[in-house]
């Protein structure tokens, strides 16, 4: 099945355009980057610190009759459900509330509310600032390998300047992701670390199908001047991308829609990552070779 015929686009020929582009995306990044640094972004509880609770009712709750419950009594937290319909799992983000006492703040509320709804509290768990800045480290240093690692396999896979190209438009897919997060204020979680971690993998994937095609046809007998090569080997996995894009955009729509409020945040980076992927790999990731090569030529002469 092919989703469009035979297509003669030229995407290198827009690659100033794209450029620019690229550069207002990555400049947002970095500034959530700068922010984050600062303590000035939407951080989780995972990085920013706060309270966790789990408790087990003795019959089936509502969640969204539980954030509410919570929101009403000045409390704004993540609630997830687990499949058995009675426990909750509830997570607060620091507040002025002493961090000590946020959990028998969350039982006193339940505990008024749902008094035909007996719970017992499961576990409960307080996460310092401390360990939010640890955490931060830790995620900084999980994408840092992440992409060194893309840069040995792709040089290895292909060559250095495949594997800089790549790495150039994956970093672009992150800080992309990244800026749009923070200027929709949305909170940054594991969660969100785990998304650019999958979208960074998402786009990966993506480039290396592109680059395969320029160099079967950089080596093929119809070979060409590069920027023709590229331009061709782009427009004849077209569709593939294309539909590639389109059956993964549905299911993490089919997240989004219907996740449920914990993987809502989630599934939106999956998506966003997705459409920012998608045109990386067209208008990023392969124009990079030929601003590469022309650089180099230059520099030799």
């Amino acid at each position: 099945m092919e989703l469009i015929g035979k297509t003669d686009i030229d995407f290198t020929g827009k690659r100033n355009y794209a450029f620019a582009f690229s550069g207002v995306l990555c400049l947002l990044g970095i500034i959530a980057i700068v922010m984050i640094g600062l303590g000035r972004a939407n951080m989780g509880v995972d990085f920013a610190g706060g309270t966790s609770v789990q408790l087990k009712f003795e019959g089936p709750v509502v969640i969204d009759q539980a954030r509410k419950t919570l929101e009403s009594n000045g409390l704004q937290a993540d609630l997830q459900q687990f499949a058995e319909g009675n426990k909750l799992l509830i997570r607060v983000k620091r507040s002025d509330i002493p961090l000590g006492k946020v959990a028998d703040r969350i039982v006193e509320v339940f505990t008024k509310e749902f008094t035909s709804n007996k719970f017992v509290v499961e576990s409960s768990t307080e996460i310092g600032p401390t360990v939010g800045k640890s955490l931060q480290k830790d995620a900084l240093v999980a994408v840092t390998i992440s992409m060194l690692a893309i840069i040995i396999y792709i040089a290895w896979r292909f060559e250095f300047k495949f594997g800089v190209a790549a790495t150039i438009a994956t970093f672009h897919d992150v800080l992309a992701v990244l800026g749009v997060i923070f200027i929709l204020n949305m909170e940054i979680t594991l969660l969100t670390v785990t998304a650019l971690l999958t979208i960074a993998g998402y786009s990966l994937t993506d480039t290396v199908v592109v680059f395969d095609r320029i160099r079967e046809n950089l080596r093929s007998k119809a070979k060409g001047a590069l920027e023709p090569t590229i331009n061709r080997s782009v427009n004849e996995v077209l569709s593939r991308t294309m539909i590639t894009v389109l059956t993964t955009f549905i299911a993490a729509a089919a997240i989004y829609f219907f996740g449920g409020e914990v993987l809502h945040d989630f599934a939106f980076a999956l998506l966003v990552g997705l459409i920012v992927g998608t045109y990386s790999s067209i208008f990023v990731a392969s124009p990079v070779l030929i601003v590469w090569k022309t650089k180099a030529g230059k520099l030799i002469k």
